[in-house]
């Protein structure tokens, strides 16, 4: 089942989408990113001011009363935005991302957009492909990726965003 999360799930929320990026449980799946980042993905505070901006729609995908996924949509001026697609690494592959990249275009559809943007980084050649596959198209576009405290880059290569659409 998919829908709207709350402040009450965001401890799980916080679980699962560190789980699927980075740290040893993440490597179960094929979206990691311990090999390029450590630190956390996301923390309870930023999880908390994501899903209390009226701007931002959080969903989460459930079975069996667990989280298994989920997905951030924000509105940006005539695009949505959608970050954060996460899915429980040992259940990656199993179309619960498509799942929730095609509730995006029901969003963006309801929003009356019809643009989705998403940024991957760069260096992620299997992720944006899966993207691509989906009808996402690279723009061009290219920022640095932040570094944080809870961004540490561990990678040989330098890490950029690489900006990537969907018209629908």
């Amino acid at each position: 089942m998919i829908e709207k999360a709350t402040l009450q799930d965001i401890s799980k929320l916080t679980a699962l989408i560190n789980s699927a990026y980075r740290g040893k449980n993440s490597k179960k799946g094929w979206t990691t990113e311990s090999h390029l980042l450590e630190g956390k993905r996301t923390t309870e505070k930023e999880l908390t001011d994501i899903i209390l901006n009226p701007k931002n729609t959080f969903l989460k995908f459930t079975e069996n009363q667990q989280i298994i996924g989920s997905v951030l949509f924000e509105e940006q001026d005539h695009q949505l935005y959608l970050g954060m697609l996460t899915v429980s690494p040992e259940l990656q592959n199993s179309g619960i991302g498509k799942k929730m990249l095609a509730e995006g275009e029901n969003h963006a559809k309801t929003l009356g957009l019809s643009i989705i943007s998403i940024t991957v980084v760069s260096v992620r050649s299997e992720l944006i492909a899966w993207y691509k596959r989906h009808g996402y198209v690279e723009t061009g576009q290219r920022e640095a990726f932040p570094e944080s405290e809870i961004h540490i880059n561990i990678s040989e290569k330098p890490l950029e965003f690489i900006y990537l659409k969907k018209q629908i």
